[in-house]
């Protein structure tokens, strides 16, 4: 079979769950006194798993009977254990005979645990970028976490990722082997740091880092602040050799060798007589009368027609009642639905959502629409639901004819979330949304940018301590996963009335918050919600891109990259995995012998792209090899793409916009990812010259110039900066003047440059160090141009001091328009979250302002645009502080005159903004 991987692979860690299972359970024996619990809360666990994950690879890990190879390295290992409990024991084998009965791989390596075989497939998994969920109750797993590995408890329902690790241990999944090896375990007899414990492992780590930097920072313990500190520096130096052996005990294997591979896990065949003469010996009554039912957690009970389930959606409008006196309505005739038409356009507001086939606009196609009009009441609407036996419904044409005047009514106010969507998927029907009174997605985004994700589930649990019907729950999971319009209508319509009923609800508890407070509210109405509207006319009207010129860059870059390949090569001496961090870490550090600049924090020397960057500047190698990760990147994610993504029907490129992921308030983009095409590159720079205009139009670049510095001075209110940008004098030469004491004329290339990495690292909260690796320079030479810059512009120091101090009390800060950034770790203990939490402060400001300017640019030029009512003019991107047009060619002096007055007043600063406009027939030309 051929592995989808997409697909996660399942590792249960099943001597974990064995022994949770004994002593968390109620003792459970057939007639004969034989203990059977055990198994059965195992296999429970296993069938919950199996209808939880669509998958054909689920493993079971279990313990080798005998020593392991920690054993040798310290013979006092789990001696504090006891013996196995019969009881237990003699559930070991019937357990093992029913796993490999249900078709489900059992895996028993000699000489290690349990833990490390589940440690070395999740991490060949992870080098093949798969999947990977870790069923286990053993807190030690929590160092396999990353981004393609989760951890699952199926006994407590519970699942930790990156964060959610770092949430429940304060530390990220990197440092729990740290944590273990200081702390020590006394399950497993790992000795750890004699009176080290939870909290002062955490002060050691959060304060300094893992153990290696620890003892490289002895000196430093003492003024971590947690109880203890101040002494416990001598009894780390004392014991770090159990220190380092705890390090090594506590460390699961990544390499064990063995035949397995994650490809080669497959679930088999069930054998169904096994199981129920297994399951009659152990007396497990329900499994043993139905042993196909056992296989199919799912249970697999569809409604047929016929059934009382079928009937009552034939015959009349099913009714599901569920807590908090919930009503859903499902309507299949004009007659159920004219009510609802009759009070939804007298209503002030309803709640409105489409149920579509996909996620991609331009691609989704209409399947029903729910509603709400007062909460815990909504109503769902079938019209596009086609499996076999599926009910009568009114036709797509039937109901469309009756909402298009309702939504189309500006006067009949909608709330939905993220109604951007449904706006696209209905113009694909001929209908213009409008009336887009509120979006939860967008108030949830302007009530608190950092408080989680945005979307409906996050939202309902956060907000109204409410657990939603998830889309897996009515569709499954992975490539059998259903679409909308092949799932059962009784089911469907729970799940799309709900979205209305949850969606009105939340409208109703947010706007409640962002009405007490007049900036926020002004920032919704004004801004966020209008703007929703902008960005689905540019993302329906789309961008053109020639295709050839991407294809032809593609070949070029093939070969570039092989000719790169084959110079690394040879300067290593030896052919090897360029994308294999083992081999590549072997070749720089143990064949070349180059500087280990960093390391990782299991203590190898890292070769991040920061770490080669660094490298690159003395060494061929590296540099050769950021060049190859560069063209790299660049093919795949751009010239290899995008012309597969062009739009059958438009013959363009349609992207996606999120007004509601960056935390700041930026505009981001996906599918595709428009913000991170390389600009200082030829490659990059080749990429944008496939955007191209149409005939007869030329591609407008419209372009702010130095706005966060411009803000700066702004909210800083300093003379110098105020003077410089209002006399038009270059901002960076001006601070170079200042700083090194020099009239402008007499100002270098070099003190320019020097004053721009100040100027810009400023604003991202640089230090002296910082600046320092940046300009090549001695730290001092780098805090004396500091020093200078200050002295000069003293407004931008007391500026930041002020701004840091309000962060700390209030726990936010905020742009000149009050959208608000809060920051939960501005007055943490450890030092390198509060200055991190203090560098947002500075920055959040300037780049919030710089998006809320764009933004009301972006509307002012749409409204403008709107009103010519015309084919001339069509804006179509939108990246970082810039904004992409095509414009007739015999309109364009004046268009382009009149896009830039409107940037350039689409706010009132202290300082002028200027924007910087270019024209070319593609992208690149005109930036």
């Amino acid at each position: 079979m051929k592995i989808n991987n997409d697909s996660p692979l399942i590792l249960v860690d099943g001597s974990s769950y064995l022994f949770r299972a004994f002593h968390g359970l109620p003792p459970l024996t057939n007639s004969k006194g034989m203990a059977t619990g055990a198994v059965y809360g195992v296999i429970n666990m296993l069938r919950s798993l199996m209808k939880q994950y669509d998958t054909h690879q689920i493993a079971v890990v279990f313990d080798a009977k005998g020593k392991t190879f920690r054993d040798d390295i310290y013979p006092e290992y789990k001696a504090n254990r006891p013996p196995m409990p019969d009881d237990l024991r003699d559930q070991i084998q019937p357990l093992h005979t029913i796993i490999k009965a249900m078709g489900l791989p059992l895996i028993i390596e000699e000489g290690v645990e349990a833990d490390d075989v589940i440690g070395t497939l999740s991490h060949q998994a992870t080098e093949q970028k798969r999947p990977t969920v870790i069923s286990t109750g053993d807190k030690d797993m929590a160092q396999l976490v990353n981004e393609y590995v989760t951890l699952v408890n199926t006994m407590t329902n519970t699942v930790m990722d990156i964060e959610g690790v770092k949430e429940k241990f304060g530390i990220p999944p990197e440092l729990i082997i740290d944590f273990l090896a200081l702390k020590g375990d006394k399950v497993d007899n790992i000795p750890g740091v004699p009176g080290v414990g939870d909290k002062s492992a955490l002060g050691l780590l959060q304060g300094i880092g893992g153990i290696d930097e620890i003892y490289e920072n002895l000196d430093k313990i003492a003024g971590l602040g947690f109880r203890g500190s101040k002494t416990l520096a001598v009894k780390m130096k004392e014991f770090e050799e159990q220190a380092r052996l705890s390090y090594e005990l506590a460390t699961i294997k990544l390499d064990v060798e063995m035949d397995i591979t994650p490809d080669s896990i497959q679930n088999g065949e069930a054998d169904k007589n096994t199981l129920l003469s297994l399951f009659k010996e152990l007396e497990f009554k329900r499994w043993s009368n139905d042993v196909d039912g056992f296989l199919n957690p799912d249970g697999g009970s569809s409604t047929k027609s016929g059934s009382p389930a079928a009937e009552s959606i034939e015959n009349a409008t099913e009714l599901n009642v569920v807590d908090d006196n919930t009503e859903y309505s499902t309507l299949f005739t004009l007659e159920e639905l004219q009510p609802w038409l009759d009070k939804i356009k007298k209503a002030k507001l309803f709640a409105f959502d489409t149920e579509t086939t996909s996620l991609n606009y331009t691609e989704a196609e209409l399947v029903g629409f729910s509603f709400s009009i007062e909460a815990h009441k909504a109503a769902y609407l079938p019209f596009g639901h086609n499996y076999p036996d599926a009910p009568q419904q009114m036709s797509i044409d039937e109901v469309l004819k009756l909402f298009k005047p309702i939504l189309e009514d500006v006067e009949i106010k909608k709330v939905g979330q993220h109604l951007k969507y449904d706006k696209n998927v209905l113009a694909n029907y001929d209908i213009d949304l409008k009336g887009i009174q509120f979006d939860t997605m967008l108030e949830s985004y302007v009530l608190n940018s950092t408080a989680g994700r945005h979307d409906m589930d996050s939202l309902a649990e956060r907000y109204l301590g409410k657990t939603t019907t998830k889309f897996e729950d009515i569709a499954g999971k992975g490539v059998k996963q259903l679409t909308f319009n092949q799932i059962e209508v009784d089911k469907a319509a729970h799940y799309a009335a709900e979205d209305a009923n949850i969606t009105l609800q939340l409208h109703q508890h947010m706007w409640a918050e962002i009405a007490k407070v007049d900036t926020l509210k002004t920032l919704l109405t004004e801004v966020e919600i209008p703007l929703a509207v902008v960005l689905s006319k540019m993302e329906q009207t789309g961008v053109y891109i020639d295709p050839d010129k991407l294809r032809q860059q593609s070949s070029q870059l093939a070969t570039k990259i092989l000719e790169l390949e084959n110079e690394v090569h040879e300067l290593a001496g030896e052919k090897f995995n360029l994308g294999s961090t083992k081999q590549l870490q072997h070749i720089l550090y143990e064949k070349m012998g180059l500087p280990v600049v960093k390391k990782t924090p299991k203590g190898a020397p890292s070769t991040s792209e920061e770490v080669l960057q660094d490298l690159a500047a003395d060494y061929e190698l590296p540099s050769l090899l950021m060049t190859y990760r560069g063209l790299t990147k660049l093919k795949n994610t751009y010239t290899d793409k995008l012309p597969k993504m062009i739009n059958g029907k438009t013959s363009r490129l349609h992207t996606s916009y999120h007004q509601a992921v960056a935390a700041t308030g930026r505009l981001s983009s996906t599918d595709p990812n428009l913000q991170n095409i390389p600009i200082r590159t030829d490659e990059g720079r080749r990429v944008r010259r496939a955007f191209i205009a149409p005939e007869g139009y030329k591609i407008v670049a419209a372009d702010y110039s130095q706005i966060e510095l411009r803000i700066m001075a702004h909210l800083s209110g300093d003379e110098g900066l105020l003077q410089a940008f209002e006399q038009g004098q270059d901002i960076h030469k001006a601070t170079a003047a200042e700083v090194f004491g020099e009239s402008l004329d007499e100002v270098t290339t070099d003190q320019r440059r020097s004053a721009k990495a100040i100027n810009f690292g400023l604003i991202y909260g640089m230090s002296a160090f910082g600046l320092a690796k940046q300009l090549h320079i001695p730290r001092n030479d780098a805090q004396k141009y500091m020093d200078l810059y200050f002295e000069r512009y003293p407004g931008v120091l007391t500026y930041m001091e002020a701004t840091r101090e309000k962060a700390k009390e209030l726990g936010y800060v905020e742009t000149v328009f009050g959208r608000r950034l809060y920051l939960p770790e501005i007055n943490a203990r450890n030092g390198a979250r509060r200055k991190g939490a203090e560098r947002a402060a500075i920055n959040a400001p300037m780049q919030g302002t710089a998006a809320d300017v764009i933004k009301k640019a972006m509307l002012a030029v749409h409204q403008w645009i709107e009103s010519e009512n015309c084919d001339d003019i069509r804006m179509i991107m939108q990246v970082h502080d810039e904004l992409v047009f095509e414009i007739k060619e015999d309109k364009l002096e004046a268009y382009t005159s009149k896009i830039k007055d409107l940037m350039q007043n689409a706010v009132e600063l202290k300082v002028p903004l200027l924007v910087e406009a270019g024209v070319g027939d593609n992208w690149d030309e005109a930036h």
